[in-house]
């Protein structure tokens, strides 16, 4: 049995760096889409191009990892997060929160600008930490109902705009009908009603010529990529963070938070309570993610259905399928089987911040311009088997390097920057 709970002050809580190396190797089944395909192929089935044909074997992996792994991994992630800032502030200073915080915002802003990461979640994270701190001391009830009230606005405000897309792209399609039967084009006016959808539409499905000019500038000279890397991910910290992403860390980061404090993240409760845990997540989440999937096929993969983050059950489905894997891999801490297997994860998560940066470079090597080039070459499910290296690499790297030395590099750095030792 490996004990998920500390034995005294300051010792590792095994359970959360298994949970956490779990969601770290998870979060690049997502991320790996970002890194080597067009921007847009993240929500979009088709690669993010317009006309794309797509394969079978592409469509089942986009399907696998919208059911099991999108918005889950990161979800986890940052529940796990939000439990680290309680056990942090409980024996540390709100200047030493704060100092640490600061630094993980600086190696965020480093994994965007420098190893050229768009969809880095650092920033957000060094945010939302900052502002978390006050509700470290709340009691477990007001986390949750925290945690609660965002994801129902969030939830309400996702409904409304898919319900505002799906009128103005049916109006859209009627007024273009009518224009080509005329033989004429949409006024300026008649776009003007339709923006909403055109500019949604626009974002999500690239024309050949934008295609041809995003892969030619992430394909180009390390320069070259910084430029377009640098103005997608100022775009994303000004308008994608403050919008959306702060308030989907902030509302998992607050049920980490209740989480930890009821002892659930340790592996305090029974090994029965795991088990109902993982077959009730599951069994919510699957089938709100199954839902979802079925309703995208049904209406033809239509770029409304197949984002993800603005379908109105996407946070329940998420939120539900974290807390499977929770119950999951707790019980499996609190059991005597494949101890091999969770030590490496466990060491994977506890250099964590060393291993998710480490993905940035890798990808900065192997898809842009300044390695080998290959962003926008390999189909969907080709990304896979560099996933895969990936996963045994770091599972392999991270207890040997652990073996010799008491964190990991940019752990140890970081640790250095808060202490300032």
């Amino acid at each position: 049995m490996i004990e998920a709970q500390p034995t005294a002050a300051g010792a590792r809580i095994v359970s959360l760096d298994v949970l956490r190396g779990f969601a770290l190797l998870g979060i690049l089944l997502l991320n790996i889409v970002g890194m080597g395909m067009l921007s847009t192929a993240y929500y979009n089935p088709f690669g993010g191009g317009a006309g794309a044909a797509v394969s079978q074997l592409d469509l089942r992996v986009w399907m696998l990892n919208e059911l099991f792994a999108e918005g889950a991994m990161r979800a986890l992630f940052s529940m796990l997060f939000g439990a680290g800032v309680v056990l942090f502030a409980e024996t540390r200073s709100a200047q030493l929160h704060y100092r640490r915080t600061f630094w993980l915002l600086c190696f965020g802003l480093f994994d965007g600008y420098v190893l050229l990461w768009v969809g880095d979640i650092l920033v957000v994270y060094a945010i939302a930490g900052a502002l978390l701190y006050q509700a470290r001391n709340a009691p477990v009830k007001n986390l949750l109902l925290g945690a609660a009230g965002i994801l129902t606005l969030l939830m309400l405000v996702k409904f409304t705009a898919v319900w505002s897309l799906g009128e103005a792209k049916s109006e859209y399609e009627q007024l273009a009908a009518t224009a080509e039967t005329a033989g004429t084009v949409l006024t300026a006016e008649q776009e003007t009603s339709v923006a909403g959808w055109l500019d949604f539409k626009a974002g999500g499905i690239l024309d050949e010529q934008k295609q041809a000019q995003e892969l030619a500038d992430r394909g180009s000279s390390y320069i070259g990529v910084l430029s377009w890397a640098a103005t997608y991910f100022t775009e994303a910290i000004l308008v994608g963070v403050p919008t959306f992403m702060l308030w989907d860390a902030l509302a998992m980061m607050l049920l980490g938070m209740a989480l930890f404090k009821l002892g659930v993240l340790q592996g305090l409760q029974s090994r029965g309570f795991y088990a109902k845990l993982a077959c009730a997540g599951f069994a919510v989440g699957l089938s709100i993610n199954a839902w979802e999937l079925w309703r995208s096929a049904a209406n033809d993969y239509d770029l409304v259905t197949t984002f993800a983050f603005i379908q109105p059950t996407y946070d329940l489905g998420r939120t539900a399928m974290a807390l499977g894997y929770i119950g999951l891999l707790i019980w499996w801490c609190k059991g005597s089987s494949f101890k091999g297997v969770l030590q490496r994860l466990a060491a994977v998560g506890r250099m964590a911040l060393t291993n998710y940066l480490m993905h940035s470079l890798i990808a900065l090597l192997i898809f842009t311009g300044a390695g080998f080039g290959l962003v926008g070459t390999l189909d969907r499910w080709m990304l896979y088997p560099i996933v895969l290296l990936i996963w045994l690499f770091q599972l392999w790297f991270s207890p040997w390097w652990l073996a010799r030395h008491a964190q990991g590099p940019l752990e140890a750095l970081w640790r250095r920057l808060t202490y300032q030792t």
